[in-house]
C-alpha cells in the first residue's frame, strides 16, 4: 500500500458492498487509524469519531504488546506472554498508569468538553491502519460491546492470519485487505508510514464534521 489514505479508500470500496451495515458510525483508533478512517467516512458519508485505546507495551520492549486499555476502565492482558516473560504485577500497573495518563491527555486534546459518542444500537466500523497482535482492536471491541451496538465491523488494511482469525470471532464482521505471511510488522506493508500527529488527528476530525454536517 502506498499510504494510509490509499488504504482507507481501498477499505471504503470493500465496505460499500456490505448493505447490512446501514447508517454506520466510523470509529478510528488514534492516531494511525484516523487518516484511514477519514477516507472511509468520506466515501460512506458517515460520521467519524474516535475509539480511544492504548497498547500496554512490555517494559523495555514497548513495541511488544502485553495488553491494551480503553476509555472507561477496560483492560485486556495477554496472560500467556506475561507469564512467559515473568512480568510482575507492579510493572504492569506502572505501564497501565502511564498509558491511562496518555489516554486522558488525548481525550482532552481531541475532544475537549465534547461528550463521547452514543454507540447503542448503532452499526460501528472500528478502523486502524493495521493490527499485529490485535490487542488494541480487541479492547476496542470489548469497550464498544458494553454499549450494545447493533453491529461491530472491524476494518483494517493488513493483519497476520492468526490475528485476523481472532478478530473474526470477536467482531461481527472483519474486512481485511491483506493477511501476509510472514507478517513482520504493520509498517512493512506501507511505502509511506510517517507518524500521525495530534494536529493531523484534530484537523481530520474537524474536516469530517464540517463535511458531514
Amino acid at each position: 500500500m502506498k499510504d494510509r489514505r490509499r488504504a482507507g479508500l481501498a477499505l471504503a470500496t470493500a465496505l460499500q458492498s456490505l448493505p447490512e451495515c446501514s447508517d454506520p458510525l466510523v470509529l478510528a483508533l488514534p492516531r494511525g487509524g484516523v487518516p484511514v478512517a477519514y477516507e472511509i467516512a468520506q466515501v460512506l458519508r458517515a460520521p467519524l469519531d474516535l475509539m480511544l485505546v492504548r497498547k500496554l507495551g512490555v517494559p523495555g520492549h514497548a513495541e511488544l504488546a502485553m495488553g491494551a486499555i480503553a476509555i472507561g476502565g477496560f483492560r485486556l492482558l495477554n496472560q500467556e506472554l506475561i507469564h512467559s516473560l515473568s512480568i510482575p504485577d507492579a510493572a504492569i500497573d506502572l505501564v497501565e498508569q502511564q498509558e491511562r495518563h496518555e489516554l486522558a491527555r488525548r481525550l482532552r486534546a481531541y475532544r475537549g468538553d465534547k461528550p463521547l459518542p452514543e454507540l447503542h444500537d448503532r452499526c460501528l466500523i472500528l478502523v486502524d491502519d493495521g493490527v499485529a497482535t490485535g490487542a488494541t482492536m480487541r479492547v476496542a471491541i470489548a469497550a464498544a460491546r458494553q454499549q450494545q451496538p447493533k453491529m461491530i465491523l472491524v476494518a483494517v488494511p493488513v493483519a497476520p492470519v492468526d490475528t485476523a482469525d481472532l478478530l473474526r470471532q470477536e467482531a461481527d464482521r472483519l474486512v481485511c485487505l491483506a493477511t501476509p505471511e510472514p507478517f513482520y510488522a504493520i509498517s512493512c506493508w506501507y511505502r509511506d508510514f510517517d507518524q500521525v500527529s495530534d494536529e493531523e488527528v484534530s484537523t481530520l476530525l474537524l474536516m469530517s464534521q464540517q463535511n458531514h454536517g
